[in-house]
Order: C-alpha cells, then sequence, then structure tokens
C-alpha cells in the first residue's frame, strides 16, 4: 500500500511539472550584511494578508544550484510549494537562498582522491564557526521574521545534499528556533545531535547514494535516537543521490511538516 501511494505521489509531481508553473511567484530578493549579499527567492502565500501570521520554510538547496543568478536555486523543491492544493492547503511563506559557488552551506570537510572531481568523503565539523554564506542564512531568517508575520511556532527548514547538511548545522546554530527539519541525503556529525534535539526530524536518503554515502544520515539517526529526538527515518533501497525526488512525492511530507508546532 505504501509503495502505491509512492508511485501515485511521483505522477501527481511528474503531471504538475509537465503542466509548468510560475516560478516569478517566487519574488527576488537580494539580503546584504557582513559585506556581503545572499540572493534569495521569497514566495507569499495566496492572498497574503499582513494581519494573519503565516508558517516559514527555509529551503537549502545542493551544491549543483550553487551560484548568484538568483534562479538556479528553485530546481529542485520549489514546484512543490507552487503546487495549488498545497498553496491553499498549506499556506506559507517560503524562503529560497542561494549559495556562492566559492562556498558552502555547512562547515564540512571533504577530500577527493586521484583527482579533484573524484568521488568525496565528507568529514563533518563538530564545532568552530560557521561559513560565511550559513551566516548569511542565519540573518536572513531573522530579517524575514521582522519584515513578515511570521508563526514563530511554525518555523522550518528542509535542504538535500549540500543543503541537507546545511540543514543539521543551521538548527544546531539557531537553537529552538526551528519546529522541525527535513534534511535529504545530506549529513552531519554524530556529537551534535544532543544540541538539535529539540527539533523534529525527518531524514531521508537513497540507499544507492554514491555521492554522500547513507551512513551519513544513518549516523544521525542513531545518535538522535539515543537523545530520546522525535526522528523519522526514509532510506529508499534503489535510490542514488536525487532522493529528493521520492522523498518530495510522499504524501504525507508536508502534513507531517506543518503539524510540527514548537513548544
Amino acid at each position: 500500500m505504501k509503495q502505491i501511494r509512492l508511485i501515485m505521489g511521483l505522477l501527481i509531481v511528474f503531471f504538475t511539472n509537465a503542466q509548468g508553473q510560475d516560478m516569478s511567484l517566487y519574488e527576488k530578493q537580494w539580503f546584504m550584511q557582513y559585506g556581503d549579499t545572499l540572493p534569495y527567492r521569497i514566495l507569499l502565500p495566496e492572498n497574503y494578508d499582513a494581519a494573519k501570521t503565516y508558517p516559514l520554510i527555509i529551503f537549502l538547496h545542493g551544491r549543483g544550484e550553487s551560484g548568484n543568478d538568483n534562479e538556479k536555486q528553485l530546481t529542485h523543491g520549489a514546484k512543490l510549494f507552487l503546487r495549488d492544493s498545497i498553496r491553499k492547503k498549506y499556506p506559507a511563506i517560503v524562503v529560497f537562498p542561494q549559495c556562492s559557488a566559492t562556498n558552502y552551506w555547512s562547515n564540512v570537510q571533504a577530500v577527493a582522491k586521484g583527482t579533484k572531481n573524484s568521488k568525496r568523503d565528507f568529514y563533518f565539523v563538530a564545532d568552530g564557526e560557521p561559513t560565511d554564506q550559513l551566516r548569511l542564512v542565519m540573518g536572513l531568517v531573522d530579517n524575514v521574521m521582522k519584515r513578515y508575520p511570521v508563526q514563530k511556532k511554525q518555523l522550518y527548514v528542509m535542504g538535500l545534499s549540500m543543503g541537507g547538511m546545511g540543514t543539521f548545522e543551521l538548527v544546531r546554530r539557531m537553537p529552538r528556533t526551528f519546529a522541525a527539519a527535513v534534511a535529504i541525503c545530506g549529513g552531519a556529525h554524530p556529537s551534535t545531535a544532543k544540541q538539535i534535539a529539540k527539533t523534529n526530524w525527518w531524514i531521508f536518503h537513497g540507499g544507492k547514494d554514491d555521492v554522500v554515502l547513507p551512513e551519513y544520515s544513518v549516523n544521525m539517526v542513531e545518535a538522535l535516537k539515543k537523545t530520546k529526538a522525535s526522528v523519522k527515518f526514509t532510506l529508499y533501497p534503489d535510490a542514488n543521490h536525487n532522493s529528493w525526488d521520492p522523498a518530495f512525492a510522499e504524501p504525507e511530507l508536508l502534513h507531517w511538516l506543518f503539524q510540527q508546532k514548537k513548544k
């Protein structure tokens, strides 16, 4: 039954994408702080009313969408929040920042053997300063909360690949801020689990991922469970690195997300 629901979800994603969606609904904005600039796109709810409060979703893209064109970061995930049914059922403010091609969301080290473009091993740093780009994201979160009517009990962060790593770190850097987090094919240092245990987690990974190994998510899930954190884990046995496709097709994903509220 679960497999049938997942297939139906994938068909819905395909049909919706085929119809095309207006990405210009994500307004282009630029956040400036620390002498640097962070491009981002922001989607406001349909029939936006400044007298109401709305959940806020921060979405961190993967390495392939880095740059400064303020467009590529919408490649994965943005269409999900443009669906008419989603916008009507889950009105929210959705923000997609874009990481510079010369920087990274998380404080992680990578080692490639053979050639620079060979498969990489990742070594997650448990302490140290945030990267310049993550520090800008932290400033952007505070800025959006000041400029828009955000429901403070419903702050969420989602990310894939590099953004999945950034999701773990953003929650750690902003403790008690996010009610829930969705990390797709990411990872973090297991010793940081205690610092992010107050947030509700749904973690996804592909069992055949040869870009970011599934063990990085498995290790975090095990560490979070030891802290008694609320964590769901979905491993797609036949998925490679693009496990975000089946993750976005999960029928319960957004229902679960918007049910989470900070205590």
